[in-house]
């Protein structure tokens, strides 16, 4: 028998047991036939940062089958959303989708959690669902073979897989085998503890607090000069007792440490800090802190210039591929998400009948679209910490804030900012004006600038658009990434009613109502792909869904003025114009006359 035979097999080898790679192994499990190897190099229960969630984290753990099984244990606190604030005005408060509670009343709601529980309960749940899950064994090292890969685990052993999987955390991937790069212009500590005697967020004083009347836990985030901190209420079992603490954390420069009286990391110096920050001292006045010590977290917002190789048969997901920043709570979230994606690609590879196009293109789907999510994203925070700083300009945002931007942002970046709309409830915290309307954002800050780019060079209104020469189009499937389950998409885009509907329906209970609403990423979407012959490596995709073949039958048809094109076509249909003609694949007859 060759060595090849002796080495277990697996379809698909998961490097990782936190929240990424434990739900993947779950959904894949509870869809497939697959076999599916999980190895994760510590044991839990483990203590990990990221106790607050957001809402489109919930939807993915019902599909995964392990939502009911959060929800029967006591390691949680329903969170409805959060309370900023950044200047001597009156906190920002909103709900997880405001709007859409505005209008038909059902909260939409995630967790604060006491993460070394939680993470043990989605991993004993991926084995329960028949996944070989293996703790105290970490890998070394990954390497692609033909029809396959072959990894090697740090006790020696060797393990020969169909594709490879890194859920491993913020760390340089084995199987990218490149150092990550930053994201972000802010590079920012995270350092923190937990408290007794913490009062409720919920429980502030004044009119702007929405979360009083009826008991809802908010997550706080409070400025001050040196960068903000968080405020979360989170269930621990402290001398055998089950108590409420407050995980308390101070996002800030590394450089501020260097400063007298700012180090931070020191015990007194922390808690002399926190009990100073506006709104957060009432708060924290009589707590206690849990440990002696601090726990830092650094080097946190990177990214990986790839997260998959479908040649090479290797996927990162969750912060093995990137993560940005701790404010909005947004880590887990986008990490069971992106497990949702990549269960798609490994299913739709190893089980269904698509072809190798169409295989690929879901592969380079995944790569494009989550890079797009995580730089929009970082663009997003980045605007947050320059109103930060421009409300406090002696403090170290107001002193590094970005500069680079012109320089450092990549054409998929104007691409994704082009095919999307913000949020509402994360307009209302970028926006320092309190609008809550892109049009009122700081002009000067990340993501003004770059929206402003990306949307240069679009075609006057009078100006006839056509195709530009070599302009082909093809058929096939895509992947809807980030694709959020149950999550109404922020306006001008729109849902029918009854899908809107069902959505209410779905909020009001979850884990009944589950089959009422699609996952978006739970089969391909038919799509339109186009690109110009003279460059087969640019591309710009457009969903049916989205209305691609009636932009194309209208872009082909009759000529039209870029205003009269626009006024035929839906918000999304708009969105894909703009970036044909971002990627020069749309161009007015002026400019090819003056190019002949």
């Amino acid at each position: 028998m060759s060595q090849d035979e002796q080495e277990p097999y697996y379809d698909v080898i998961i490097m990782g047991g936190g929240p990424a790679g434990s739900t993947l192994g779950a959904l894949l499990a509870r869809t497939t036939n697959l076999r599916i190897a999980l190895f994760e190099k510590e044991f839990f229960p483990r203590e990990h940062i990221g106790e607050s969630m957001s809402h489109p984290l919930i939807p993915i753990l019902e599909e995964s089958g392990a939502l009911p099984k959060v929800l029967a244990s006591d390691c949680w606190i329903q969170k409805y959303g959060g309370v900023f604030n950044w200047d001597d005005k009156e906190p920002k408060a909103t709900l997880f989708d405001y709007q859409s509670w505005l209008e038909d009343g059902v909260y939409r709601w995630a967790f604060h959690i006491n993460r070394a529980e939680f993470d043990h309960i989605l991993l004993d749940h991926a084995a329960s669902c028949g996944v070989e899950v293996t703790q105290g064994v970490g890998v070394s090292r990954f390497d692609p073979a033909v029809d396959g890969c072959v990894v090697t685990l740090k006790d020696g052993r060797r393990i020969r897989g169909g594709y490879f999987v890194d859920a491993s955390g913020r760390r340089n991937s084995i199987a990218a085998k490149q150092k990550r790069s930053w994201l972000s212009d802010y590079r920012n500590i995270a350092i923190h503890n937990h408290f007794l005697g913490g009062k409720a967020v919920q429980d502030m004083p004044g009119d702007w607090n929405l979360f009083r009347d009826e008991d809802l836990s908010p997550i706080g985030c409070f400025a001050f000069p040196d960068g903000w901190c968080w405020y979360i209420p989170v269930p621990m079992t402290i001398d055998g007792e089950r108590v409420l603490t407050h995980s308390v954390g101070i996002v800030t420069n590394p450089e501020v440490l260097k400063e007298p009286g700012r180090d931070f990391t020191d015990m007194d110096t922390f808690v002399r800090t926190i009990k100073q920050v506006p709104l957060l001292a009432d708060l924290v006045a009589d707590a206690i802190p849990v440990r002696d010590k601090v726990i830092t977290n650094t080097n946190y917002s990177m990214i990986n210039d790839r997260f998959a190789d479908f040649d090479e048969r290797w996927v990162l997901i969750g912060d093995a591929s990137y993560f940005v920043d701790p404010l909005f709570s947004s880590g887990v979230s986008f990490a069971a998400n992106q497990a949702s994606s990549a269960a798609l690609l490994l299913r739709e590879t190893l089980c269904g009948t698509l072809s190798e196009q169409d295989k690929r293109d879901l592969w380079l789907d995944y790569d494009e679209c989550w890079h797009g999510m995580a730089e929009t994203f970082s663009l997003a925070i980045d605007q947050w910490y320059h109103a930060i700083g421009k409300n406090q300009p002696g403090g170290i945002y107001w002193k590094c804030r970005g500069t680079t931007i012109d320089l450092n942002i990549q054409e998929r970046t104007f691409q994704a900012l082009l095919n999307t709309a913000v949020p509402p409830d994360l307009l209302l915290v970028m926006d320092s004006s309190g609008t809550g309307k892109v049009e009122d954002l700081d002009r000067g800050g990340p993501f003004v600038r770059a929206n402003t780019m990306a949307a240069s060079g679009e075609p006057h209104a009078d100006d006839v658009v056509v195709p530009a020469p070599g302009f082909t189009v093809r058929t096939g499937v895509g992947l809807d990434a980030p694709g959020f389950k149950a999550v109404l998409p922020p306006p001008p885009f729109t849902l029918p009613p009854e899908y809107q509907a069902a959505i209410t329906r779905y909020w009001e209970d979850p884990v009944a109502g589950g089959d009422s609403v699609p996952n978006p990423v739970g089969a391909p979407a038919p799509c339109h792909r186009f690109s110009l012959r003279h460059a087969p490596g640019v591309e710009v995709r457009g969903l049916d869904r989205q209305g691609a073949a009636g932009l194309l039958a209208l872009l082909t048809g009759e000529e039209l003025t870029y205003g009269e094109l626009i006024a035929r076509l839906t918000f999304p249909q708009q969105q894909i114009l703009k970036r044909l003609v971002r990627a020069g694949m749309v161009t007015s007859r002026a400019t090819q006359a003056d190019v002949a």
